[in-house]
């Protein structure tokens, strides 16, 4: 709950006192130092989080319940842990609207403990629209916002892996992310929109992949604000029809404008595909053209299917390209993918996955 206490130039916000989770009181205190390189984990519930590399993470974002038990540890960690924010564009047209999700959003952060917001609104924008300028608008205050009531908060904005209306999200970009502190390139889902040929396809093909920043920065946007978001996870597709070169005709599912897309497919976890990869038709395959790996199955129905992915060797290029490209850093969707187990391979495997963040 809030009270705004109006002065004659300015509105002051106040929380209730909240009391502290957290056996020790200063792990209650926000972050606010920032890190040179930013490792930024999206985290969507569960207790997965015990088995991360803490070492690597800088910021977690809650995608599920609210879960004190992690913010304490976090922040024991040094790890930033922020809210997801998400609205309604045609709501936070009126500045009022837009005004009362803000607050509450910061009140939320306060009696949470945690240090910022990732604002996560993946809607169709056209250019120029009331949602175009509201959006942007939405941003810019929000930041605004945390940073005074939260000094040292972060504000992030997740952007799809190309800056040129992509599922037709055409918004302000550069403004956008001179308001914020950090984009997070969202570098996955790259066939949401399959325009030539309906054929499985990979996630985050390489040169596409790196296309995408080359146009973000094209827009003179400030490289350091920028993170890269790759997938732990891949798509399984039912084959329509498996052609000699391999290629995988998938069923038509439009999205946005486009005749295909990879909703034809279903999302799978980097945990299920090692385990389906060592029992599938095919073994893992490389594509040389897409820098990708992939491999067929059989499913129980008696469909063949292809799973597209990425590993190790698909992320590596990408990481180097962030140090190369003077990124402010990396990070996945999402953290809970990995197999955490005991298992000698799954930890391998686990390993090597965030190892690779940092390229090879």
């Amino acid at each position: 709950m809030f009270w705004a206490l109006v002065c004659v130039s300015c509105t002051v916000w106040v929380s209730r006192a909240a009391v502290c989770p957290c056996e020790r009181p200063e792990l209650c205190q926000h972050i606010r130092t920032d890190r040179d390189f930013e490792v930024f984990v999206f985290d969507v519930g569960g207790k997965t989080w015990k088995s991360y590399n803490w070492s690597m993470v800088t910021t977690l974002a809650m995608f599920g319940k609210y879960d004190a038990e992690l913010v304490c540890y976090a922040h024991s960690k040094g790890a930033r842990v922020v809210l997801k924010g998400d609205v309604r564009l045609s709501f936070i047209v009126d500045q009022e609207n837009r005004t009362a999700w803000i607050k509450e959003k910061v009140n939320l952060a306060k009696t949470q403990f945690m240090d910022g917001i990732n604002i996560d609104i993946e809607q169709a924008v056209a250019e120029g629209s009331p949602e175009y300028h509201a959006l942007t608008a939405l941003v810019k205050e929000t930041t605004e916002a945390f940073h005074r009531e939260i000094p040292g908060s972060q504000v992030s904005f997740d952007v799809a892996w190309s800056p040129n209306c992509i599922d037709k999200r055409c918004y302000d970009y550069v403004n956008i992310a001179n308001s914020c502190d950090l984009l997070f390139v969202m570098s996955y889902d790259e066939q949401s929109q399959i325009q030539g040929e309906c054929i499985a396809r990979a996630n985050a093909p390489l040169a596409q992949t790196l296309k995408g920043y080359d146009q973000y920065l094209k827009l003179k946007i400030d490289p350091s604000k920028i993170v890269m978001g790759l997938p732990w996870y891949g798509y399984d597709y039912q084959c329509l029809h498996v052609s000699q070169e391999g290629n995988c005709s998938i069923e038509k599912v439009p999205f946005r404008g486009a005749p295909c897309s990879d909703a034809a497919g279903t999302q799978k976890t980097y945990k299920w595909i090692m385990k389906q990869v060592d029992a599938s038709l095919s073994g893992r395959l490389w594509d040389d053209s897409q820098q990708a790996p992939y491999f067929n199955y059989k499913h129980p129905n008696g469909q063949i299917h292809q799973v597209w992915y990425d590993d190790p060797q698909s992320i590596c290029p990408k990481a180097e390209y962030v140090k190369t490209a003077g990124l402010r850093g990396i990070g996945m969707w999402n953290g809970n993918c990995l197999d955490y187990s005991d298992e000698a391979v799954a930890r391998q495997q686990t390993r090597l996955m965030w190892n690779a963040l940092f390229g090879c």
